[in-house]
């Protein structure tokens, strides 16, 4: 199996990478155990970069993840809960994404 690139913050450098096996691993290693609620999030961010071509900071994701899956998903506090500290970043990255521009 080739070596799958990763950033020196653990980013795909090839967006093409990415597979649900990898996210799974990669969530591993943040101490995450994926759940359907993490893969909803995870395929829309995957949906809304394919159409954007962004990933999205995090008053986007709320607003997207709002209005795609509603008022008790569409808010920083669920976020939170399913990708602890940065929710933004955290997602991307095991989304495959690029790191959103503006998180640190």
């Amino acid at each position: 199996m080739p070596t799958i690139q990763r950033d020196k913050l653990g980013f795909l450098v090839n967006l093409s990478d990415w597979t649900e096996a990898l996210a799974t691993e990669m969530a591993v290693e943040e101490g995450i155990e994926l759940s359907e609620a993490h893969w909803e999030v995870i395929h829309l961010l995957r949906a809304f970069y394919a159409e954007f071509a962004l990933s999205p900071a995090m008053r986007i994701l709320v607003k997207h993840v709002r209005s795609q899956l509603g008022e008790e998903k569409g808010n920083s506090i669920y976020l939170m809960q399913l990708f602890p500290g940065s929710p933004a970043k955290l997602a991307s990255k095991l989304a495959g994404l690029p790191k959103p521009d503006n998180c640190l």
